[in-house]
């Protein structure tokens, strides 16, 4: 290690002490060895859970620092004791619900009413349900294993290609973690330590222009290949009693989110009464068996105990990468070039989009998120505006190869390939890299409503 940090040190000119290269590979304070290991452990098969894990702890071993292997296990069951984090399983507990209780199906068929009579007319309630069921869910891979299910054989029977289908399966899911309520988001909001009722917020109008420009792309390839129309349009009195049908699950969102607005709840017990009401609902429409809750439960719990215990290992990385002191370091470094805002959002959003390619949207937000939040905030970024640009980026990610995970369920769901699911998928990528360039550089589209309500 020595005879490398000398290399560097009489490399062009670069100043040994203090510099970005110097940080690398020398040993001021802890050095960041432990990110090398990181990516070191990833590329050879651990599961990112233990890697952010066993990353810092061999970290330390190498710079002679041991003494901080003991506070490990603390800050650990620290990360993971705290009441906010409650949230996330009673919000997956809550999708579950009206999954099995049969919520789904309803909010399918009020999409086929309003939009079935239109020409790619299944291609659009694939999007609009994905809207809907944003709302009740918040996880993307639940609402491409839920939908895909149920409108990939539909489309294929109704003349659609499999790969198609898939792939508006796949581009629409995304929509699930953008709009409120959202579990990444949750996720993001207690690591940095930010508002969850002004994410949600902030989550909304992105996700919506995201739908409407799925549709614009569906209805320009319906046209072109002659895609049918789903169903005639069935009069406003059948329009009317499906609209009523989808009503009180659809309120779930509004009920959350009012909840906490209002005053009346926080967010972790906005999620508790997401729950409660999603029971009732199913308890008054006799379409909760009973045989199926024990599964239920049993996913349910499999899913929070990923989830939470990436948190708690994750808060042990963002310990020791702040201790390093690696967010300064890399604004120093990025301001050696540029200290142009919009230039700087750039690189975060190229390397946003290349990470997301190979990890899923949680670890990476557990990752980055503590290392370039606080060189976002140095050139003028609003901490939310932030954190609205990196979930829409890393959601996105979740669709794009070559480890999408909603690319896997899709395929999985639609015994199709990836390569063609992919293939297909391209002019969609146009709309959500248009997102993440509109949501990066025109700041309204995602800061006007928590303004207008109080935050920001």
């Amino acid at each position: 290690m020595p005879s490398i940090a000398r290399f560097w040190t009489s490399f062009d000119g670069w100043s040994f002490q203090g510099s970005f290269w110097g940080f690398l590979w020398g040993r001021e304070m802890i050095p960041v060895t432990f990110i090398w290991i990181l990516l070191g452990l990833i590329s050879v098969g651990m599961p990112i859970v233990f890697a952010l894990g066993a990353a810092p702890m061999l970290g330390l071993v190498l710079a002679d620092k041991e003494v901080f292997l003991a506070i490990i296990a603390q800050k650990l069951y620290i990360g993971i004791n705290q009441f906010p984090l409650l949230a996330i399983p009673m919000f997956i507990l809550a999708g579950e619900i009206m999954n099995v209780g049969g919520i789904t199906e309803r909010l399918v068929y009020f999409a086929r009413v309003l939009v079935g009579h239109l020409r790619g007319g299944l291609a659009h309630v694939n999007i609009i349900s994905s809207i809907f069921f944003a709302g009740l869910s918040g996880s993307a891979v639940a609402d491409t294993s839920a939908l895909g299910s149920m409108l990939i054989p539909a489309m294929e029977k109704q003349g659609y290609s499999r790969k198609f289908s898939a792939a508006v399966t796949a581009a629409s899911s995304v929509i699930g973690p953008i709009i409120p309520p959202s579990i990444i988001m949750v996720v993001y909001a207690y690591i940095m330590e930010i508002s969850v009722a002004a994410l949600f917020l902030a989550g909304v109008v992105p996700g919506l222009l995201t739908g409407v420009g799925l549709m614009a792309v569906v209805s320009i390839i319906a046209r072109r290949r002659k895609y049918p129309v789903a169903d005639r349009f069935p009069g406003m009195r059948v329009a009317a009693r499906a609209g009523l049908d989808a009503f009180w699950p659809l309120l779930t969102p509004i009920i959350i989110m009012g909840g906490i607005l209002s005053g009346v709840f926080t967010p972790t017990e906005a999620a508790g009464a997401a729950v409660v009401y999603a029971i009732i609902l199913c308890v008054f429409m006799k379409s909760l068996p009973l045989t199926r809750v024990k599964n239920m439960l049993f996913r349910t719990a499999v899913s929070s105990s990923v989830i939470l215990l990436a948190v708690g290992m994750a808060s042990v990385f963002a310990w020791i990468a702040t201790l390093s002191g690696v967010p300064k370091l890399l604004t120093a470094f990025l301001f050696e070039y540029t200290d142009n805002k919009y230039v700087v959002l750039l690189l975060i959003n190229l390397l946003l989009v290349v990470v997301g390619m190979f990890l899923d949207a949680g670890p990476a937000i557990l990752i980055l998120g503590p290392i370039l939040t606080p060189t976002a905030m140095a050139v003028g970024v609003d901490p939310l505006h932030f954190a609205i640009i990196m979930c829409v980026n890393l959601t996105i990610g979740l669709a794009t190869p070559p480890m999408g995970l909603i690319l896997f369920v899709a395929s999985a769901v639609s015994r199709e390939r990836i390569e063609s699911v992919v293939s297909e998928m391209l002019p969609f990528y146009i709309v959500h890299i248009a997102i993440i360039v509109l949501v990066t550089y025109v700041p309204a589209i995602s800061m006007t409503v928590p303004r207008l309500l109080g935050f920001g």
